[in-house]
């Protein structure tokens, strides 16, 4: 059986975004933007003015989440930690059906 849970990892990012940093955010994004078409992901949130980012990772275990994060470039300038959630609610979004009419 094929459980996916739900992980809640923090980042905390450096006080000071280096250039070093800097060049990599286009690659983070691309990496981000594929978790999420793979259904890895469904939370990413960004506060500059906390220097913190929340990313939600569905996975099977602690570790694949750790393996995950390991292929973001950006992992290695902030510290993490990640949390199991027990549960994780949202807001249901309607989107209207496309017709072809």
């Amino acid at each position: 059986m094929n459980n996916k849970y739900q992980f809640m990892v923090d980042f905390s990012m450096p006080e000071v975004l280096t250039e070093d940093f800097m060049k990599l955010i286009p690659y983070q994004r691309a990496a981000i933007d594929r978790f999420f078409v793979e259904g890895k992901l469904t939370n990413y949130a960004l506060s500059l003015e906390n220097s913190k980012l929340w990313a939600v990772f569905k996975a099977d275990s602690e570790m694949e989440v750790m393996d995950m994060i390991a292929d973001l470039p950006l992992t290695s300038f902030m510290d993490v930690e990640i949390s199991m959630l027990t549960f994780y609610n949202t807001a249901k979004t309607d989107v209207p059906n496309f017709s072809l009419n």
